[in-house]
């Protein structure tokens, strides 16, 4: 019986432990199943997961190959930041004038072998693309090429030259013109002082896109000054023909003529010249006039001047506004500078103008009707004119004329229906000269160049002369007044400023 038990017991206890057993493998197949199904899901997640991922990869790579292609074909000008401190290949308002007007198509050349291109003459070159749909930019290579060259020239040219074709027309812009060096006597080696690219480029452009080069007579025989080297090189690049003339000889101003310059004759002209002259202006001549004080009667040129309304003042203008005159003395004048057609880049540009020993211009009321005279450069309501230029004092005396004198004047009359005298006068030739110009940093050029442009430009022919960019210090132009008051305050102000601080701070120190 005792046995019987205990045999039942460990049948339950195997039943028991049979029970568990299934249990725990029941428990291990759910939490197999529970991994399965979280693995399943993790998977699933990351399948998900990685399949957006990839989704927005594939369409940021599409923006960024879209945007490529936009850029791509975006003008270089926005693409491409000019951050020379001279704006070597960044192209100014009077290319763009010209380029927008421009209505034949250009090839522009670049002679350079493959690897070897100037980028600064490339990057300017993709601005005039740009710019027009009538240039075209495309380089050769001299090697691949052999005979391009010559078929425009027969000069052996530097690499990076230019050849810029219209048509049946070329002109050649050599590499060394494009680049200004000048001699260092100290280190016996040329040093690179100017970038004249857009200068030349345009200039090119203008030569063979023009039908008729105008042709620009200077008048000799009267001790005339002769042309500055500085002018006379803008005057070329602007394609204009320079041409001498002698008119005792020569008796009448020639028909192909697009201008006379009559550059501050020192003797007077003859009485056949005087009437040469008035014909050739009454006829819608064009003329561009510089005169000097030479304390000598020049009663026929006076009178070509007359005949258009304005004379010359006795004597020498001196200011009494030290914002209008520099280098401490009253006889170098800083004119206002009206806004006209002729003067608007100059005055927008914030150039100054420096006219040294200059006569004033006045007005006549006893002119024909028809005869316009502008104003283009005037002196302040302070300056006067001294007739007595050894009295050794350069205050007014009695005796001066008062001003304001104007000391540039554009003079127009209409004659026939088809033409138009036009007449531009300034009252002294050191407005030509280099070293004159040099202080002001290029306005006395840019002015007389925009001068000549307005007198000879026609339907036929573009005269855009740009000066070359100086990689040089430039300089900085101050008045008398504007000198006065930096003297005061680098002097005076700045110092005393420091010297009142440092007494607060010990006094409060002290006190402390």
């Amino acid at each position: 019986m005792f046995f019987k038990r205990k045999n039942d017991n460990n049948i339950d206890n195997n039943d028991k432990n049979a029970i568990n057993i299934e249990n725990i493998e029941n428990n291990n197949n759910n939490n197999k199943k529970e991994k399965r199904k979280f693995k399943d899901s993790i998977n699933k997640k990351y399948l998900k997961n990685g399949s957006y991922s990839s989704v927005m990869i594939v369409v940021f790579v599409a923006i960024i190959i879209v945007i490529n292609m936009i850029v791509g074909n975006l003008p270089s000008k926005y693409t491409q930041l000019d951050i020379s401190s001279e704006k070597l290949y960044t192209i100014g308002d009077e290319t763009k004038a010209m380029l927008k007007d421009l209505d034949k198509d250009v090839t522009i050349y670049q002679i350079a072998q493959s690897g070897s291109e100037d980028e600064t003459i490339s990057n300017l070159l993709q601005r005039y693309a740009d710019e027009s749909d009538h240039i075209k930019v495309e380089q050769k290579d001299p090697v691949v090429n052999p005979k391009f060259v010559s078929e425009y020239t027969s000069d052996n040219l530097s690499s990076n030259s230019l050849i810029v074709v219209c048509g049946d027309r070329n002109k050649v812009v050599n590499y060394n013109n494009i680049y200004e060096s000048t001699m260092d006597y100290n280190t016996y080696s040329y040093q690179t002082t100017g970038f004249d690219g857009e200068g030349q480029i345009t200039s090119a452009i203008a030569y063979v896109t023009s039908e008729n080069l105008p042709v620009l007579y200077t008048l000799e025989g009267h001790g005339e000054q002769e042309l500055d080297s500085t002018i006379k090189e803008d005057i070329e690049k602007a394609n204009m023909e320079i041409k001498s003339l002698n008119l005792l000889t020569e008796g009448s101003v020639p028909e192909d003529a697009g201008c006379l310059l009559i550059d501050s004759p020192t003797t007077d002209i003859s009485e056949d010249e005087k009437t040469a002259l008035i014909d050739y202006l009454e006829n819608g001549g064009k003329a561009m006039i510089f005169s000097d004080y030479t304390g000598e009667k020049m009663e026929n040129f006076d009178a070509v001047l007359k005949n258009y309304g304005v004379s010359r003042v006795d004597g020498l203008v001196f200011e009494g506004d030290a914002q209008h005159y520099a280098a401490q003395m009253p006889y170098y004048l800083v004119p206002t500078v009206n806004s006209t057609d002729i003067t608007s880049d100059v005055a927008s540009s914030g150039y100054y103008i420096l006219m040294p020993y200059a006569q004033g211009i006045q007005k006549s009321d006893d002119v024909r009707d028809t005869v316009n005279i502008e104003s283009l450069l005037t002196t302040s309501d302070s300056a006067y004119s001294k007739k007595d230029l050894n009295s050794g004092s350069l205050e007014k005396e009695d005796g001066d004329v008062d001003g304001p004198f104007d000391l540039g004047v554009s003079i127009t009359e209409t004659v026939d229906d088809d033409k138009e005298t036009h007449i531009i006068y300034y009252s002294t030739s050191n407005l030509l000269q280099s070293q004159i110009n040099q202080m002001v940093s290029g306005g006395n050029e840019k002015l007389v160049m925009a001068s000549l442009s307005s007198l000879v430009d026609t339907e036929d022919s573009t005269t855009v002369s740009i000066p070359s960019k100086s990689l040089e210090v430039s300089y900085l132009t101050l008045t008398a007044y504007d000198a006065s008051f930096w003297k005061i305050c680098t002097i005076g102000l700045i110092p005393g400023a420091f010297l009142l601080i440092g007494f607060m701070i010990w006094l409060k120190r002290r006190k402390a």
